[in-house]
């Protein structure tokens, strides 16, 4: 398979689960995304600003969650987000500091 082929389809694997996550499953909560696999959409959407950041275009965190999400982060939340209880906060804090590392 040639690169360019093979960029293709790495980016048709990537809309492929940015639709299912965000069209198919819009009630799987991010918070047990990430307890689960260590990612979730907001780390996609990092992964994207981070791949334009390194291709010298200037990316907000801001606007690559609109780009992903499709709208204004907050809107989103608004619409799908449900507030998560204690142990799966608990976990969340465990999971992010393995898989993405401090909050600051």
């Amino acid at each position: 398979m040639d690169d360019q082929t093979r960029i293709e389809i790495e980016a048709a694997a990537f809309r492929a689960l940015r639709e299912h996550l965000m069209v198919k499953r819009p009630e799987v909560q991010n918070i047990d995304l990430m307890n689960l696999g260590g990612f979730c959409r907001n780390c996609l959407a990092r992964w994207y600003q981070e791949a334009a950041n390194e291709r010298g275009i200037p990316m907000t965190k801001d606007e690559a969650r609109e780009i992903y999400y499709g709208m204004p982060y907050e809107d989103w939340r608004a619409a799908n987000q449900t507030e998560a209880d204690a142990a799966k906060k608990a976990a969340f804090e465990v999971a992010f500091r393995e898989n993405v590392g401090s909050k600051d």
